[in-house]
């Protein structure tokens, strides 16, 4: 273990002896840093935490932070995990759950927060995520893996982004974005399926030309989502990318982002 000497390290804290924990980091009471990880000089890092192995946490970062709600208050139970193999950047801001969900938040593993990336409370981030400069979440968001939120992208609280998502710069999410599918502009909106993602990620043109089908019943034929989505459940039950697309919709508990789109 690598901990320097003008470092502050809480004598609760559990620090994995691979680990390596660089000038003038704060670690607070109820911290676990497992092996292979490195956190950088002035970050600061409060418990309960817990962080699994090979992160790479930058330079000024604030980990496990109380959370930014009125309603929180001193003592409640909190906590943060942090999965394995994540980039957490410059000045990143992470903060702990409330009681009002299960008290966690959770950041999966192998994504890329880069700098000046905030995730509030209870915020559910699954895996192979990539969040840009600035990209914020409020509270109670939950992304799903291999989406990509360009910079300065804001979620609203209670907003869930589909896998396989892409989200353009400046974007201002406030009701569901389904899987597979791309958004876009001031004005946001669902705009096309995300075909080079998926193609990138080795889907198949069947699945693709799937996707494009139920993304066309949803977003661009005049019927009522329900019957939509009915039709979908029957004409491609064996395409498990739209049933994933079609339980996005059913689930969603704000409504989907839903209206004018362009190729």
């Amino acid at each position: 273990m690598t901990i320097d000497s003008s470092a502050i390290v809480d004598p609760s804290a559990k620090i994995h002896k691979n680990a390596e924990i660089y000038a003038y980091v704060i670690i607070g009471a109820n911290v676990e840093i497992d092996s292979g990880t490195i956190v950088e000089a002035h970050t600061v890092i409060q418990g309960p935490t817990r962080i699994g192995k090979n992160n790479h946490i930058y330079s000024f970062a604030s980990i496990g932070g109380d959370p930014q709600d009125i309603t929180y208050a001193e003592g409640q139970e909190s906590s943060l995990i942090i999965g394995n193999d994540n980039l957490i950047r410059e000045f990143c801001t992470i903060n702990r759950g409330t009681e009002k969900e299960n008290s966690i938040t959770r950041v999966g593993s192998n994504n890329m927060l880069m700098a000046y990336v905030h995730i509030a409370h209870d915020c559910q981030v699954g895996n192979h995520i990539i969040m840009s400069n600035n990209a914020s979440l409020a509270g109670h968001v939950r992304i799903y893996d291999w989406a990509i939120l360009g910079g300065f992208t804001l979620a609203k609280q209670f907003c869930m982004i589909g896998m396989h998502t892409y989200v353009g710069m400046g974007c201002q999410i406030n009701k569901d974005i389904p899987a597979y599918m791309v958004a876009s502009g001031v004005q946001t909106r669902v705009r096309s399926i995300n075909s080079e993602g998926m193609r990138r990620r080795g889907f198949s043109p069947n699945a693709i030309a799937a996707i494009k089908r139920a993304f066309k019943a949803v977003y661009r034929e005049s019927g009522l989502l329900d019957q939509s989505l009915k039709e979908l459940e029957q004409s491609e039950s064996d395409h498990p990318e739209v049933v994933q697309f079609v339980n996005c919709i059913r689930s969603s508990k704000v409504g989907i982002m839903r209206g004018p789109t362009e190729e």
